[in-house]
């Protein structure tokens, strides 16, 4: 026996949160996606430690 029967609000507000879920990991994977990209293809270039401005 159940203690209470799940309100519809709480189905919609799951739906809602699954939807949003996948939207922020399909986010995520294309900014991962884009990083891997462009390290890999050698655009990112980390510069010299001991280089001045000019002063």
């Amino acid at each position: 026996m159940s203690l209470s029967k799940q309100h519809e609000i709480h189905q919609r507000r799951r739906g809602r949160n699954i939807g949003l879920g996948l939207v922020l990991v399909a986010f995520i994977a294309i900014i991962f996606g884009l990083t891997v990209v462009k390290v890999s293809r050698g655009d990112f270039q980390m510069q010299p430690q001991g280089v001045s401005d000019g002063n």
